[in-house]
Order: structure tokens, then sequence, then C-alpha cells
């Protein structure tokens, strides 16, 4: 076989893109006598898949007995009813506050309010500095 078309097709077979009768070519050639030598590492792979395809386990497997899985869809669909009666109680549990949560909740707000305003009042000191800086590098470039 040819030595080019040999190289393409160990390139496919590592990318996975042989068929079956692809793959049965290179298992013929690396298995033979002439094997190109920068080819030769690839030699004990295919080797190896042969001697493993002629492999035969002698051990008894024996598989479990299925049960009824009546059963089974019975116990998935309790629990999945208890999964969702579960999320539901905590979150129509979640939205009832104690006195103390909601007066905490209202200070937490007043106190939010507060914080915007001030931050609103440095915003626009801010914006002031920023027309002087201005004023400032004008000044300098005409004094200079």
């Amino acid at each position: 076989m040819e030595l080019a078309k040999i190289e393409s097709l160990l390139d496919a077979y590592f990318e996975g893109e042989t068929n079956l009768e692809q793959e049965n070519s290179l298992r013929e050639y690396f298995t033979g006598n002439n094997v190109a030598p920068h080819l030769a590492a690839y030699q004990s792979l295919f080797i190896g898949l042969k001697n493993a395809k002629e492999e035969v386990s002698e051990r008894e497997i024996t598989l479990p007995e299925v049960k009824n899985t009546s059963n089974r869809w019975w116990l998935s669909i309790a629990a999945s009813i208890v999964i969702v009666l579960g999320v539901v109680g905590l979150q129509f549990s979640g939205n009832q506050l104690t006195q103390e949560e909601q007066i905490a909740l209202a200070e937490f707000n007043k106190t939010k309010e507060t914080l915007l305003l001030l931050s609103k009042s440095f915003n626009k000191g801010t914006q002031k500095l920023a027309v002087l800086g201005e004023f400032t590098e004008a000044k300098n470039k005409i004094l200079k």
C-alpha cells in the first residue's frame, strides 16, 4: 500500500474519521512485516488491538434479576411531590417577616435613600470641581 495513503489514513484514524474498511487496511499494514521505519511506533498499537480482539473471557457473568419497577415509579412520583411541596412551602413561609425584621427592613430602606441623596450631592460637587479644574488649566495656559 502506498505510504502517503497509510499516513493519511493514520491521521484520519486518530481523528476518528475512518470507516471499518480503512481501519482493517491499517490493521493489515501494521501487523505485516514491511512497516516504514518512521511508522514503527504505531505497529505495537495495532498488534495490541489485534490481540485484544482475539481475547475471550471465560469468566461467567451473572446479571441481577430485574425486579418489579412499578414501585420505583410510585416512589419517584412521591419524591417529586414532596420536593414541590417543600419548595412551595419555603416560598410562602419566606414572605412572612417578624415585626423586628420588618422594622429592620424599613430602617435599611431609609438608610439606602439617605445614602443615595448624599451620593447625588457629592456627584454635583464633583461636577463643579471638574469645571473649576478646567478653568485652572486654561488660566495656567494663558499665564505661561
